[in-house]
């Protein structure tokens, strides 16, 4: 009886945990080929900026970006990197999009603080003052921060595109509760207190790319894939060029093994 009792809450575990790593209500994430994946997948610079284009004009309204700093926007491998600029603080774009920012900054010599100009060495300024600011403003919800979004979710890239792209009208005989929407792939839960955040001319992109609400996800969910993980590119870069170099430290010890013992009998 004890063993059946434990199978069962073993099982039970494990459909849990299946459930929300698919998505809340049990639907399978939509996976997208993304240009990052695989051992030589590297980020999408195109997409990436029209990604940061989509968070700056929809989603930096509620969600900030409080590990990034505009410097970062231009490092290597960054959205707008530039190897005219080595140095990410004399990038043009990372400097006038700072500059579109007031800070405030202090205290001074008075003890007073004061305002200035963004510097490229700050982070995305948050959209709220504090957390209860954010929640007052949002029907006491707390919009997440999205600096890591996509590494703090069960299959992040496509859990941020699924649930961009998964709002659906509510179902027959299910009743919301007050301000939430319908979206199964909220891994909370089929009810999410984020309206649609997306919809068709929600963004004009600068490059002609047609912003359809899939085009749009697809984006901003690059951009975030960078931010959480800015050094992927290097990384992978590094990790070739130890598998390289552990090849052919083989190759040498093999040799030298063959020459070391080629006159001796086994």
């Amino acid at each position: 009886m004890f063993k059946r009792i434990a199978s069962l809450a073993i099982l039970a575990v494990f459909s849990a945990s299946s459930a929300l790593a698919a998505g809340g209500g049990g639907h399978k994430l939509k996976h997208e080929h993304w240009h990052f994946d695989g051992v030589f997948g590297t980020y999408d610079k195109a997409a990436a900026q029209r990604g940061f284009q989509v968070y700056q004009e929809v989603c930096s309204s509620c969600h900030g970006l409080k590990y990034v700093a505009f410097y970062n926007l231009a490092d290597e491998g960054a959205p707008f990197y530039d190897p005219a600029f080595p140095n990410p603080n004399e990038n043009p774009v990372a400097k006038a999009l700072a500059k579109q920012f007031t800070i405030t900054d202090g205290p001074d010599d008075s003890g007073d603080m004061f305002d200035r100009p963004g510097l490229t060495s700050d982070k995305l300024p948050s959209p709220f003052a504090n957390d209860m600011a954010a929640k007052a403003s949002n029907g006491g919800a707390l919009p997440p921060d999205l600096s890591l979004i996509t590494r703090a979710r069960h299959d992040g890239s496509n859990y941020v595109y699924s649930l961009l792209t998964g709002y659906l009208d509510t179902p027959h005989g299910m009743e919301l509760a007050a301000g939430m929407s319908y979206n199964p792939m909220f891994a909370g839960g089929d009810q999410i207190a984020m309206a649609p955040p997306l919809y068709e001319g929600s963004v004009e992109y600068t490059d002609g790319t047609e912003a359809s609400v899939e085009q749009m996800s697809k984006d901003v969910t690059e951009f975030l894939t960078w931010a959480a993980d800015p050094k992927m590119e290097e990384r992978k870069r590094m990790g070739w060029m130890v598998m390289i170099y552990l090849f052919l430290l083989s190759l040498l010890l093999y040799g030298s093994y063959r020459a070391v013992w080629r006159d001796v009998e086994h």
